[in-house]
């Protein structure tokens, strides 16, 4: 069992920047791969960025060049960078892990960008 928990979410204005945090409860290194997804109102759950045991990043065409996913072993946590923010971004935030051949979710962190 993995428990996940996010946190560093709020309110920001366009062209701002959050750093969201993920803190895991087992070792960084028994997971497989962990991702960040966001879900909109009335929209499907979306991949946003992920990153494996080994460092190697993904991102979607839509965050590419602003958002950054980072993972720090000691401390148990993935991070999400995200900067110039746009309304668009407006979502909950997820936290995934993979164990393979489970996966496990945090309860989400909503990020709201609005003037």
């Amino acid at each position: 069992q993995v428990q996940l928990v996010e946190s560093g979410g709020g309110l920001v204005q366009p062209g701002g920047s959050l750093r969201l945090s993920c803190v895991t409860s087992v070792m960084m290194g028994v997971i497989d791969n962990m991702a960040w997804y966001r879900q909109a109102p009335g929209k499907q759950r979306e991949l946003v960025a992920t990153i494996t045991r080994g460092g190697s990043t993904y991102y979607d065409d839509s965050v590419k060049g602003r958002f950054t996913i980072s993972r720090v072993n000691a401390e148990n946590t993935v991070y999400l960078q995200m900067n110039s923010l746009k309304p668009e971004d407006t979502a909950v935030y997820y936290c995934n892990a993979v164990v393979r051949p489970s996966d496990w979710w945090g309860q989400g962190t909503q990020v709201t960008v609005s003037s």
